[in-house]
């Protein structure tokens, strides 16, 4: 039978990510093209502990339905927690769950945008968003990332010369894939041309925490006094991707949408799941868990960073970011980044080729990803050997 596909659908590839891990699960390739978080980094105890009380002490209320803007107590927890520590909730904001932040992307974008309308994006950027927002048919305008975040002047530009332009979506910290952590001048200054050009901005923060050197940045939505900003929150990062919990935190008028939006899609977050984040921040060392985190990837990153210049220095071009998983380095020129891929898989490394960032799907890219967070120390050390001696075939 001859199958055919809608057309929201049929024009997306697969993701590069994804099928790579495909690739190099279970096998003996050292996986510097994955974004897990680290095995050390997983509460287990804790969540054994939780799970264990949760189904002792609430067992139908963990097995039942729920409503569809999230567990009622996280709800509070979250968002009194993301009030007093970093700014962010007015009273003209709601909060939902969400199954993972992922699914606030793709809620915005369903409820927002229409066929044909322009969704900015950072040049490059997280594929899953990029995927969720093509399928909705969105005309994706790419903004290039900095060593500061977006350049503003491009920005200006596309929303001067963008049709329909319904949102600007940023990852300001740690960006997935450059790294980049954009400047509170920047943050500010792309509030204000959002206000200026009547657009609104979805603030994509799953690594915020994730800090591992120099200073904390306010997010945007911590100085949204004209209710034009979405915030996504995640637990994905700091305690486990699998429960998949995120949240929104955005003006109640389109939270409301966003929840008639998401029972069509899966009527709830998992209640279990919920209830088990809950419990974790209520009743452990929700910071202390945080900072441990921040200690192994600090380890991890400055390894990392440092046989890049050790061992690649002279062939790759890269800015060392200040916490996040990933390192996003720049190939010379003259090199095939897609044969260098090619090579380095060979040779059991797995990296992500830049072209799967771009906004632009037949935009080419002379960059490649690679994330510390998955490998072991060991495993960073001797991928970056391999990755030296395949520049040296080049």
């Amino acid at each position: 039978m001859n199958y055919t596909f809608s057309d929201k659908i049929s024009g997306l590839k697969p993701s590069a990510i994804r099928e790579i891990l495909k690739f190099t699960s279970g096998s003996d390739v050292i996986p510097f093209a994955a974004g897990n978080p680290s095995p050390e980094a997983f509460p287990l105890e804790d969540v054994q502990k939780i799970s264990q009380r949760i189904f002792s002490e609430k067992p139908v209320a963990a097995l039942q339905y729920g409503i569809s803007e999230g567990y009622e107590p996280l709800r509070r927890r979250v968002s009194e927690y993301m009030r007093q520590k970093h700014g962010i909730g007015a009273d003209s904001d709601s909060i939902i769950i969400t199954s993972g932040a992922q699914q606030v992307m793709d809620l915005a974008a369903k409820v927002l945008c229409n066929e044909g309308d322009t969704i900015i994006c950072e040049n490059p950027s997280f594929i899953g968003s990029l995927n969720c927002f093509r399928a909705y048919g969105c005309k994706l305008s790419g903004v290039d990332v900095e060593a500061d975040g977006m350049n503003i002047q491009q920005l200006e530009n596309a929303l001067k010369t963008g049709k329909n332009v319904r949102f600007i979506y940023t990852i300001p910290n740690f960006q997935n894939p450059s790294g980049a952590t954009m400047s509170l001048e920047k943050r500010r200054a792309v509030y204000e041309l959002a206000k200026k050009y009547g657009v609104l901005i979805v603030e994509d923060n799953p690594y915020g925490d994730l800090r591992v050197t120099g200073e904390h940045i306010e997010a945007i939505k911590s100085f949204d006094t004209e209710d034009i900003v979405i915030y996504a929150g995640s637990f994905s990062k700091i305690l486990s991707p699998g429960l998949r919990v995120g949240y929104a935190i955005a003006p109640a008028e389109i939270a409301a949408k966003m929840t008639v939006g998401k029972q069509g899609e899966d009527v709830h977050t998992p209640v279990f799941n919920q209830m088990l984040v809950d419990e974790w921040m209520a009743t452990c060392d929700f910071e202390g868990h945080i900072e441990k985190i921040r200690g192994i990837y600090r380890t991890r990153l400055s390894l990392m960073c440092d046989l890049i210049e050790s061992e690649l220095g002279d062939f790759v071009e890269y800015v060392r970011p200040e916490g996040g998983l990933f390192v996003w380095c720049k190939l010379p020129d003259s090199v095939d980044m897609p044969e260098f891929c090619k090579r380095a898989v060979e040779n059991k490394v797995a990296v992500v080729p830049g072209v799967a960032f771009m906004p632009d799907q037949n935009a080419k890219s002379s960059c490649i990803r690679l994330n510390f967070s998955t490998p072991s120390p060991e495993n960073i050390e001797k991928g970056m050997e391999i990755l030296a001696q395949v520049s040296k075939t080049f």
